[in-house]
């Protein structure tokens, strides 16, 4: 398996797991929603982010949490990119991921700076997605997820959770390597059509995802999963995320797609040094 991707004509590595800081445009985000909507929050917070060692700095305009509002793609266009054109202006060097199912997004975004793209729909939501990705070239993370975030959480009828997830992969990944997408990353999607108990048998069996041979994404940060098995909510769910981020890592993910990423990269780092021992 390649461990590098190109971002910009930067190989980022992923032999050692890297860490996305997660910064949500949105005003109905399940954790941070409405939180970051100024300049100057969004300004301390990726500085705080990227400070504390954060790769990536994915950002996402049209929430996906179960039962979000539909949003417009102008109003999706609107939101995220003075974003991106404010953040490259003032981190020239910043590694933008933009959550996007939309192809005209994910182009208008990659031309503003941004560097990798993040599909929650691994490109079933718009025909256009593949093709405007290899024109692009940039990095794409293809996430497993069944119908719609409106829709996703009547689909969670499964005989077989990791099979259908790896043929789920397998169809996506020959679809975008016709289309001659180079780099991907799988996104076995915690919480999207899928139930608390199957969340965590995901994780449980996360290394038999290694055998699609691609990087792995894990977003697990301060999901239900955790907070709703803890009795707690999304505030209260940081120690149990950094639980869950280490068996992530254990498990065989290359990224930390995350809320709080001081904890993140301390995970990492003693993930590193305990495979090193």
């Amino acid at each position: 398996m390649s461990k590098s991707i190109n971002c910009k004509g930067q190989l980022i590595d992923l032999s050692i797991p890297k860490v996305m800081g997660i910064l949500n445009v949105t005003p109905d985000s399940f954790y941070d929603g409405g939180r970051f909507r100024n300049k100057s929050s969004i300004l301390k917070q990726v500085d705080t982010m990227l400070d504390e060692g954060a790769t990536f700095i994915d950002i996402g305009a049209y929430s996906s949490r179960p039962g979000a509002d539909h949003v417009s793609e102008m109003e999706e266009l609107n939101r995220i990119l003075p974003i991106i054109e404010f953040l490259v202006k003032n981190f020239p060097n910043i590694l933008i991921s933009i959550d996007t199912f939309r192809s005209n997004v994910a182009k208008a975004c990659v031309e503003a700076g941004a560097c990798m793209i993040n599909d929650i729909s691994a490109g079933q939501q718009d025909d256009n997605m593949f093709a405007t990705i290899a024109e692009l070239n940039v990095p794409y993370i293809m996430m497993h997820m069944r119908g719609t975030p409106q829709t996703m959480q009547k689909l969670t009828d499964y005989d077989d959770l990791i099979k259908a997830i790896t043929h789920y992969f397998s169809e996506r990944i020959a679809s975008a390597r016709a289309f001659g997408i180079v780099d991907l990353i799988i996104d076995p999607g915690f919480g999207f059509a899928k139930t608390l108990k199957q969340n965590f048998e995901l994780l449980n069996k996360l290394e038999l995802l290694k055998t699609i041979d691609l990087p792995i994404l894990a977003g697990v940060s301060r999901k239900s999963m955790i907070y709703k098995t803890l009795d707690t909510s999304a505030e209260g769910a940081l120690n149990g995320t950094t639980a869950l981020h280490m068996v992530a890592l254990q498990k065989g993910s290359s990224i930390l797609r995350v809320h709080d990423v001081k904890e993140a990269v301390e995970c990492v780092t003693l993930f590193e040094q305990l495979k090193s021992s």
